[in-house]
């Protein structure tokens, strides 16, 4: 007995029924939908229509919708999403809330502030953005010292029950260059303290590996100095990270247009992180959904695998039969 099944012909010993030759197939009948020669067959009958020679069937089931990029899990969470996006530097929580939407992203980083005592009643930034919505990573932007950074995240697991954060200690105002002695303080008091914790960091491979070591949860080397937008300035450090590190690797900081991000993307980082590339862009709207679009393109790159370089001509068209 003949039969084409989604497309393709197959032969089997005898006629049987539908539920017979999904047995045979191998394919649960309770996950799949069967048409035969333009019919729907009813689940309730597979074991009683039969299947003869010549049928033509199609045998579905439903699959994951949208887009063919991988996920990446950070302390046993999963995201869809690579970009994670910065809330600060817009022109108002509108604005914030209208370019995290055109993201796509799923985590952005909020920093930890005083409460503006002379008017409580002023607009939050969880009045436009939802925890509920996003997950909130808790970040100590402006902390210089391992103490300032310890004593920030405890207060903002206090306020919203976070234990994922973002630690980054700078070592100037100038540069905003991580402090790397103060970090490494810093993330050892957290891990004690029940954080998980995802760290700024150079771009050192062997920094890297001891904050991985010290059970730093995701490893965030900097693309460049942070608000350059100088873009990926050492990609050959930033690989060796990625290379070195069973954690995930995110790059963070430096990225300016979306060449960046997809240049990060194509070094096999898991995500990047950006904040003034698109809330400092003429649009930032038009500039996160690009964003958005750079993230998926480079590592779509990354997992197609780019062709070898040389260090010469190859042509495209073939040689042989050249009048």
């Amino acid at each position: 007995m003949k039969l084409v099944i989604n497309g393709e012909e197959r032969s089997f010993s005898a006629s049987m029924s539908v539920e017979a030759l999904l047995g045979e197939l191998g394919v649960d009948p309770r996950k799949v939908a069967v048409e035969r020669n333009l019919e729907i067959v009813p689940k309730s009958a597979y074991a009683q229509v039969p299947v003869n020679d010549g049928d033509k069937l199609e045998i579905v089931a439903f699959i994951g919708g949208g887009s063919d990029l991988d996920t990446f899990t950070v302390a046993g969470k999963t995201f869809s999403s690579r970009l994670l996006v910065g809330t600060g530097k817009y022109k108002d929580f509108e604005e914030t809330a209208r370019a995290i939407e055109a993201s796509g992203a799923e985590i952005v980083t909020v920093a930890v502030r005083r409460v503006n005592l002379s008017d409580p009643s002023k607009p939050m930034l969880v009045d436009y953005v939802s925890p509920k919505t996003y997950t909130f990573l808790p970040n100590t932007a402006g902390c210089y010292t391992a103490d300032e950074s310890v004593r920030t995240l405890r207060l903002a697991r206090e306020a919203g029950g976070w234990n994922l954060v973002k630690l980054e200690v700078l070592g100037d105002q100038t540069t905003l260059y991580p402090n790397m002695p103060e970090t490494l303080k810093a993330a050892e008091a957290l891990i004690k303290d029940g954080f998980e914790v995802m760290v700024y960091c150079s771009d050192d491979p062997i920094q890297a590996k001891m904050l991985e070591d010290m059970g730093c949860v995701a490893i965030m080397p900097l693309g460049s100095l942070i608000g350059s937008g100088l873009g990926i300035l050492n990609p050959t450090t930033i690989r060796i990270i990625k290379e070195t590190v069973s954690v995930p690797v995110l790059v963070d900081a430096g990225v300016g247009c979306a060449s960046d991000a997809a240049v990060a993307m194509e070094l096999g980082c898991d995500g990047v992180l950006m904040n003034t590339a698109i809330a400092h862009a003429a649009d930032p709207i038009r500039m996160a959904r690009a964003m958005k679009l750079a993230i998926e393109a480079g590592r779509l790159s990354y997992l197609a695998g780019r062709m070898p370089k040389k260090s010469y001509a190859d042509p495209s068209s073939p040689i042989s039969g050249l009048i």
